[in-house]
């Protein structure tokens, strides 16, 4: 994990007037030393043991915090569980379909898309997001 991305991201907040508790610094550490793009649920087991008294309400509040701040992206799929993603770089996913496991494609961000877009269709556009569906190596191997 970057400390120096993690360090930002506390003087990020700290300058937004957000008190760092022990609880807040292990989840934004968690999410930024991970890969994964975890649900709240998952980032809840992960740390449950280091902290017994927290509870998934606070995991969901400081991911919304840090979502707010701008920290961390939420990829949500239409379902109910939103996966976490800490590196908030513009990049792509790939995402399996068997297994749900999302990793990131490094690939250059495609520029002048949204232009294209606000222009032929009227839109404003802020962002915009591109994912690729397949089966990962792991479920691949599964199946053979």
């Amino acid at each position: 994990m970057s400390m120096e991305r993690v360090d930002l991201a506390i003087e990020k907040l700290r300058n937004n007037g957000v008190r760092l508790t022990p609880q807040r610094y292990a989840i934004l550490s968690y999410l930024m030393g991970t890969t994964s793009h975890p649900t709240a649920d998952e980032i809840y087991r992960e740390l449950e043991d280091n902290f017994p008294n927290m509870s998934v309400a606070t995991i969901y509040n400081n991911l919304k915090l840090f979502k707010e701040a701008g920290l961390v992206r939420e990829l949500t799929f239409g379902d109910a569980s939103s996966r976490f993603d800490g590196n908030t770089t513009d990049h792509y996913h790939c995402i399996c379909v068997s297994c749900q496991r999302i990793v990131d494609f490094p690939y250059p961000p495609i520029t002048g898309l949204e232009q294209e877009a606000q222009k032929t269709t009227g839109f404003l556009i802020d962002s915009h997001r591109l994912d690729f569906f397949g089966t990962c190596e792991t479920c691949q191997q599964e199946k053979n």
